[in-house]
């Protein structure tokens, strides 16, 4: 087990920067963090999901954070009055959107039967299936449920009846982990795994349970800081073969998380999206807010670099290799309803990144067998989105923190462009 925090360096300016009373507001999910939309002056306010701040030492935080008011891109896109935090109504991007920017409506609409994608989190949602219900309704999308099949939720040993502790933070996270997987590929099933708490050791486990149970898709959107066992998490929880595990990059702006930095698994990173008068409709960058706050990324102090993995500034694992949209003032809508007002929320960070892009991976096809399907992307750069400005942080070597035409930290390759990029 890892002795140190895995958590020390999360959310740690809020602490820093904020009085008591402020500081029980974002524990609450009423957040004063802001975003000047480089549309408008008009700012969106945000907060950080519950689970982003772990309330047990050793557990790790989710990537999460949601948007309590001003005016979206998606609402600005569209004239709509500011509706984001009465939950009435969506005011984040939805999976028309979201298929749009990537490219992915024809593939949205033929690809992904058969397949199974899991999402891993810790503790119980007991409102997974009736929310993921309404989004799926709303939306227009196939029904995902028990009955029919297509959706199940089981606990870390597999267990569909013997559930985690229920908590309305990672119930947050588990709302828009399963609604970006429903926004991808309508058509995939979903495995939803829940771990007994937030420790690496369970979130692990939970892995490795929804492999055991057929996954070729994991989507984990959680981190904490990097220490010396990491290497020994990868081959217990990580080394899974024909097996596409993405991983959050982590929402603290510029440095390594684990297990993003995992050489077994696909790191995203995070992006801000906003409509364009360009061909492809859509612009991105680097989703930054501040120096504290921004899509992770950097160099592993601990993991090897994989042989796919080629850029010369960092002697081992890099991260990320793709991204997809983060910044909450450019998100995406999600319904809930566990610990707070039943309804329609916007979410960012890096959690809606690594579920878009499974998703993706499960569009393509199966991976191959023997394959660590984070190469994929290596091989086909052409085929996503070159995000090329912006930064998440101050670096010694530039790429590592600064968006640039080719590979760089914060955004990888790019963002899809269809699926050939995620296809072996």
């Amino acid at each position: 087990m890892r002795t140190d925090f895995p958590h020390t360096r999360l959310r740690r300016h809020r602490a820093a920067s904020a009085a008591i009373a402020t500081a029980a507001l974002v524990l609450a999910g009423l957040g004063t963090a802001v975003h000047a939309d480089a549309a408008s002056s008009t700012k969106v306010t945000w907060a950080a999901t519950p689970c982003a701040t772990p309330k047990k030492a050793g557990e790790l935080a989710c990537n999460s954070l949601r948007v309590t008011g001003g005016t979206t891109a998606f609402q600005k896109a569209r004239g709509i009055t500011p509706k984001a935090a009465d939950a009435t109504t969506p005011s984040g991007y939805g999976p028309s959107d979201l298929q749009s920017a990537y490219g992915l409506t024809s593939a949205a609409a033929s690809n992904g039967s058969g397949q199974t994608i899991a999402i891993v989190d810790a503790y119980n949602d007991p409102n997974a299936e009736a929310d993921l219900a309404k989004y799926r309704s709303y939306y227009g999308l196939p029904a995902c449920t028990t009955a029919n099949g297509c959706f199940k939720k089981v606990s870390q040993t597999g267990s569909t009846t013997s559930l985690p502790t229920s908590d309305a933070g990672w119930s947050e996270e588990m709302s828009l982990d399963l609604d970006m997987v429903s926004a991808i590929a309508p058509n995939a099933k979903i495995l939803l795994v829940e771990a007994k708490s937030a420790t690496m050791a369970n979130l692990g486990k939970a892995v490795n349970e929804a492999v055991t149970l057929g996954a070729k898709f994991v989507s984990n959107s959680y981190g904490g800081s990097e220490s010396s066992s990491d290497t020994s998490y990868d081959s217990s929880y990580f080394n899974h073969p024909g097996v596409a595990i993405t991983v959050s990059a982590g929402d603290e702006g510029y440095g390594a998380e684990y297990p993003a930095a995992s050489k077994y698994v696909t790191s995203v990173g995070g992006t801000a999206l906003s409509k364009s008068s360009s061909s492809r409709g859509w612009t991105e960058s680097v989703w930054n807010t501040s120096s504290t706050e921004g899509t992770g990324s950097g160099c592993s102090s601990y993991d090897a670099k994989p042989s796919w993995q080629t850029d010369t500034g960092c002697t081992k694992r890099m991260i990320s290799d793709v991204s997809a949209v983060a910044d909450p003032a450019t998100g995406v809508s999600v319904y809930d309803s566990y610990g707070v007002t039943a309804g329609w929320y916007t979410f960012g960070g890096t959690s809606a990144s690594a579920p878009i892009i499974a998703a993706v991976y499960a569009l393509a096809g199966t991976p191959g067998s023997s394959d660590y399907p984070a190469k994929y992307p290596y091989a086909h750069p052409s085929a996503l989105n070159d995000v090329t400005s912006g930064t998440n942080g101050s670096c010694s070597t530039s790429y590592f923190c600064t968006a640039t035409s080719g590979y760089d930290g914060p955004t990888g390759w790019g963002t899809p462009e269809g699926v050939t990029a995620f296809t072996g």
